[in-house]
């Protein structure tokens, strides 16, 4: 039999059915012995007789023939609902909700979304993007995305992606015009593509060398909210744009921009998926973090 956590009364019913201790124990997986001490204690702490016994016969008492008549429904329907939730299968099944940046579900795509939907197919995935960093138990989501250093310390958190590095760029012709900065100092000399933030400000670039570090802010020609903008703004050539790898390393490659001051530029922690605990983690998002892994170790 399940057991559903309400053992004792499980037993009052089994004794019940069977007029028996010992029947009641056999059914029940149990010693006579924890059977009958389980009919005392409810009887003790109820304060009144449940069972008739005598060396040949266990008969419920009046009280206990009304006791039993209450509970066996609410006992039934519990151990229902017990069997029904063990019964979900393992395959995945339902809405895996996940809060993202803004802008990462495109890097995210390809191959870990896209497979992750075609492996699983009674699986429904919802990413919510924003700039906000959220409490994902508070509202609701099964997981969350951020950079390394955002992940709160309460939470367990897998890699997405490798270390991330920000580049200063700008498209040639840009360079030619106003020549390339070598130092911090020399960037207050450019105009830039400025990034305006989720608490309103506008973002200092953070450089750092040799244990010096700087916050500088680049004078901005045009300030934008999203990275994929800044992007085509660095592209148009109206500035300096202070940028993930992830948005330009083709374009580089490509000579449509040009990084410089790399060597200030540090890399620092990527992407990370992070959850609440380790116990009972829901088949969906037990099946994406598996295949996360998966993907890494290719």
């Amino acid at each position: 039999m399940h057991r559903s956590g309400l053992t004792e009364l499980e037993v009052i019913l089994a004794v019940a059915h069977r007029q028996s201790f010992r029947a009641a124990a056999r059914e029940l997986g149990m010693s006579a012995t924890a059977v009958s001490n389980a009919v005392a204690g409810l009887e003790s702490r109820l304060k009144v007789r449940l069972f008739n016994r005598s060396t040949r016969s266990v008969a419920l008492t009046p009280a206990g023939e009304r006791y039993v008549e209450r509970i066996a429904p609410a006992l039934e329907e519990i151990q229902r609902a017990s069997e029904e939730i063990t019964a979900i299968p393992d395959t995945p099944t339902g809405t895996l909700r996940i809060n993202v940046p803004q802008e990462c579900v495109s890097l995210l795509y390809d191959p870990l979304i896209s497979e992750f939907l075609s492996r699983y197919p009674q699986m429904r995935l919802e990413m919510t993007s924003e700039a906000r960093m959220v409490d994902i138990v508070a509202e609701g989501y099964d997981a969350g995305i951020r950079l390394a250093e955002s992940v709160p310390q309460d939470m367990i958190a897998v890699p997405l992606t490798g270390d991330v590095q920000m580049l200063i760029v700008a498209t040639p012709e840009y360079f030619a015009r106003y020549g390339k900065p070598q130092s911090p100092d020399d960037l207050l000399q450019h105009q830039s593509v400025g990034m305006r933030m989720s608490h309103g400000g506008v973002y200092h670039w953070e450089l750092e060398r040799h244990q010096q570090k700087f916050n500088v802010n680049v004078p901005p020609r045009i300030v934008l909210t999203e990275m994929r903008a800044i992007h085509r703004a660095a592209l148009s050539g109206i500035g300096l744009a202070f940028i993930s790898a992830w948005f330009v390393q083709e374009d580089i490659a490509a000579g449509r921009l040009v990084s410089v001051m790399e060597e200030w530029c540090q890399p620092f922690g990527g992407l990370r998926l992070y959850y609440p605990g380790r116990r009972h983690v829901p088949p969906g998002l037990k099946a994406f973090i598996d295949l996360v892994h998966e993907i890494r170790d290719r």
